[in-house]
């Protein structure tokens, strides 16, 4: 199964742990990810700010890449998805845009290939159960909430994601592995996002109310598709705070699956993982 694959800025950077452990999980799941040849920024926090066309068109240049393969796009940024997923629903319904996009942009939209987050290409492409069946360390002992944030979900018109208020894909992928789902009230509350740069100690307020959300809920992890929301967890929680880890799903999926390069992804994060999975016996 192969799908076109647009990491994006932040997994570049930030978020190296995100893309390896993507790569490496998915490549162990059978599904294979080609990366586009000489993608561009999506302008993410930006763009969409500053000019609505420019807004469009650069999310469009990387729709017609994977147009060009022929491939289902998979994105695993929140952010990236949503600026794609919001472009591609611009091409299909907006006509005056399409065209105006396709002259900027010098390709034929198809309206061919769907845009996912990699959350749910794994979900759609692989399933919930053939991961439970890949499973060869589960992780028990984890007990998680899992961290939607609000771009995977809004707006709803757009993302079509499987509940805009009670998301469960992720949730049924963490019970698979073997670990915990516990229910919340703070899936898809906002962490603040890009905020986080001007005006830091307001979502550090935002953040440590998710902390403490988790807390009372008896979690001891938290699990999130989204490379601005694990950053925020981490950086922007009260200082001090060192109790609870920030995972992506795609290292939990790998630490189950018990690949050998897990130990890299856990040794980028801001906020040290391994003092919980030793003390499950969960450690490489």
């Amino acid at each position: 199964m192969k799908l076109s694959y647009f990491p994006g800025c932040s997994l570049e950077s930030t978020a190296k742990e995100y893309d390896m452990s993507a790569r490496s999980v998915c490549k162990a799941l059978g599904m294979e990810l080609v990366e586009l040849e000489d993608w561009v920024c999506c302008g993410a926090t930006s763009a969409h700010s500053t000019n609505h066309t420019l807004s469009i068109t650069l999310p469009a240049k990387n729709i017609a890449l994977a147009q060009e393969l022929g491939s289902d796009l998979a994105v695993p940024c929140s952010a990236c998805y949503n600026v794609l997923k919001k472009t591609d629903y611009t091409l299909r319904n907006d006509e005056n845009m399409r065209g105006k996009t396709e002259q900027i942009t010098g390709f034929k939209y198809s309206g061919e290939i769907n845009i996912l987050s990699l959350l749910e290409a794994v979900v759609t492409k692989v399933g919930v159960k053939s991961i439970a069946k890949s499973v060869k360390k589960p992780l028990q002992g984890l007990n998680v909430v899992c961290y939607y944030g609000c771009l995977l979900v809004r707006p709803p018109e757009v993302t079509q994601f499987d509940n805009r208020e009670n998301p469960e894909s992720l949730d049924n992928i963490i019970n698979s592995l073997g670990a915990r789902a516990i229910p919340w009230a703070y899936k898809t509350d906002c962490c603040g996002a890009s905020l986080s740069l001007t005006s830091a100690d307001i979502v550090q307020k935002m953040v440590g109310r998710l902390m403490d959300a988790a807390k009372e809920a008896g979690a001891n992890a938290i699990v999130t598709a989204c490379p601005l929301c694990q950053s925020n967890l981490e950086m922007r929680r009260q200082k001090g705070d060192t109790g609870i880890p920030a995972f992506y799903f795609t290292e939990l999926i790998g630490l189950a699956l018990d690949l050998p390069d897990t130990g890299r992804w856990f040794k980028l994060h801001l906020v040290d993982p391994l003092p919980l999975l030793n003390s499950l016996s969960l450690a490489r």
